[in-house]
């Protein structure tokens, strides 16, 4: 599974599913639609806009692993 790291840039993150996105918008990252932001990494983005990163690291990844969770056991029925 993958892991999300506060180096990601903040298009890789957005191309790992379609909660990531909102998620991140409902956290107070709301330029992950402006195009300046793509090349941003997660930690570029959290430090302009004052948010702890490894708070929304740690957040991001149990998003993450929830989603494959619910993935997997969607392919199992």
């Amino acid at each position: 599974m993958a892991e999300i790291t506060k180096n990601m840039k903040i298009s890789d993150i957005l191309a790992l599913n379609e909660l990531m996105a909102p998620f991140l918008m409902q956290n107070g990252l709301s330029c992950v639609t402006c195009a300046a932001s793509q090349a941003e990494s997660l930690e570029e983005a959290c430090e302009v806009h004052g948010i702890d990163v490894e708070d929304l690291t740690e957040d991001l990844n149990d998003v993450l692993r929830e989603y494959m969770e619910a993935q997997e056991e969607a392919a199992k029925s």
